[in-house]
């Protein structure tokens, strides 16, 4: 829960090594770039193969990165999705922020 992420809530103090360490752990949030990536190139049936490497299963990085490796795409995609982490994938973020 959110709670868990504050040091104290007298002095609004966030708990930014927690975070950083769940977020870490999070590998499934790559799933969203990886189906894109995956589209753009005419993978067959992208959502569905996602799905079942990350219903039910724990996606850690190295079955994350092992399924990028597995793809059908050119190798700079490969390099591209490979780079990312759960840390540094905003998805749309950016933009959304900007529209406000």
């Amino acid at each position: 829960s959110f709670r868990s992420y504050i040091l104290s809530e007298t002095k609004n103090q966030v708990n930014e090594a927690k975070m950083s360490s769940d977020l870490d752990e999070c590998w499934e949030l790559l799933a969203e770039p990886i189906q894109t990536v995956m589209r753009r190139y005419g993978v067959p049936e992208p959502y569905e193969k996602l799905k079942e490497l990350t219903r039910g299963k724990a996606v850690t990085e190295e079955r994350m990165r092992g399924f990028i490796d597995g793809l059908d795409i050119p190798i700079e995609a490969k390099a591209t999705l490979l780079n990312l982490t759960p840390a540094k994938y905003v998805g749309a973020a950016a933009d959304l922020a900007r529209a406000l």
